[in-house]
């Protein structure tokens, strides 16, 4: 299952996703950086991080590693 997180740069919540999805050994990701990009800031803006996945569901931020296992399971 492709997964994509979609993150700003110098991004605190990013990061702390990132930590959560490694402490859950997430499969590989994508990791698209919404800045400079209008339609994909329009679409996310503030609401980053967020994990979509090929189905296109989405987790918004805050997650942690029990809700990101249910996501994916």
């Amino acid at each position: 299952m492709p997964l994509v997180l979609f993150q700003r740069d110098d991004c605190h919540l990013c990061d702390l996703a990132l930590e959560v999805l490694a402490a859950a050994r997430a499969p590989e990701f994508e990791s698209v950086f919404i800045d400079g990009d209008a339609v994909l800031e329009a679409r996310y803006g503030e609401r980053v991080p967020v994990l979509r996945d090929s189905a296109g569901r989405e987790l918004g931020w805050p997650f942690d590693v029990a809700a990101l296992a249910r996501f994916l399971g």
